[in-house]
C-alpha cells in the first residue's frame, strides 16, 4: 500500500501562488479589459510559468467564474433571503431585497463593475456572465415567491412579468446605471429603486412600515 504525504508547506505555496495568480487576473482585466488579457500576461504579472496559471487556476474563464465567487457566495444574499421568507409586509420584502442588492454591489463594486457591466462576447466568458444573471435571477425569483404567497403583487402581474420588473429595478443593470454610469451614491438609488419596485410590483405600494 502507499500513501500520500500532505506538505503543509506545500499546500500554503499553492494557495500563495494561485492568489497571486488571481489577483494579477483582476489587475489586468480591469486595467486592460477581458478581451485584452491573455494567459501569458497573467502569467507574466504573477511571475509565473503560464503552466502554472492553467495548473492553478485554469484558463481565463475559470479565472473570471473565481473572481465572481465571492460576491456570488455572498453571506448577504442568504441573510436577505432568510430575512423575506419570515417577512409578512411586501413593502417592507422589497425594502429588504433592496437592501440585500445594494450591499452585495457595493461590496464587490470594482469586480462587478469592472468586469461585467458588459457581457463579454468570448463563449467561455459569456457562459460565466450568463451563469452569474442566472443566480441573480434565481434570487429574485425567491423574492416574488414570497410576494405571491402572501398575495402582494398588483393586478395583473404574472410572475414573469414581475421578474421583469424585479430585474429592472433591482437587478444588477439598475446599480450600473445609477451608480456607475451616472454617480449616483449608493443611499440615493438604493431609496429611488426601492420605491419605484414598490409601486410598479404591489398591489399596495404605499401601506405599511418601509423601514
Amino acid at each position: 500500500m502507499t500513501s500520500s504525504y500532505h506538505s503543509p508547506r506545500r499546500a500554503d505555496a499553492a494557495a500563495a501562488t494561485r492568489t497571486a495568480i488571481l489577483a494579477s487576473a483582476r489587475a489586468l482585466f480591469l486595467e486592460r479589459g477581458y478581451a485584452d488579457v491573455t494567459v501569458s500576461d497573467i502569467a507574466k504579472a504573477a511571475r509565473v510559468a503560464v503552466q502554472t496559471v492553467y495548473a492553478s487556476a485554469g484558463g481565463k474563464a475559470a479565472i473570471l467564474s473565481a473572481l465572481l465567487q465571492p460576491a456570488r457566495e455572498s453571506p448577504i444574499i442568504a441573510e436577505t433571503l432568510a430575512a423575506i421568507a419570515v417577512t409578512d409586509d411586501p413593502r417592507r420584502i422589497i425594502d429588504l431585497t433592496a437592501d440585500g442588492t445594494r450591499r452585495g454591489h457595493e461590496q464587490h463594486w470594482e469586480t462587478l463593475y469592472g468586469l461585467f457591466r458588459h457581457a463579454p462576447a468570448e463563449p467561455a466568458a459569456r457562459k460565466v456572465y450568463d451563469a452569474s444573471v442566472a443566480a441573480y435571477l434565481g434570487a429574485l425569483s425567491t423574492v416574488l415567491d414570497r410576494l405571491v404567497h402572501l398575495n402582494g403583487l398588483a393586478p395583473g402581474l404574472d410572475h414573469a412579468q414581475a421578474l421583469d420588473l424585479m430585474w429592472f429595478y433591482l437587478g444588477r443593470p439598475a446599480w450600473f446605471t445609477l451608480i456607475g454610469d451616472r454617480g449616483w451614491s449608493f443611499d440615493q438609488a438604493q431609496a429611488w429603486l426601492a420605491g419605484s419596485a414598490r409601486r410598479a410590483l404591489l398591489a399596495d405600494p404605499d401601506s405599511g412600515p418601509a423601514d
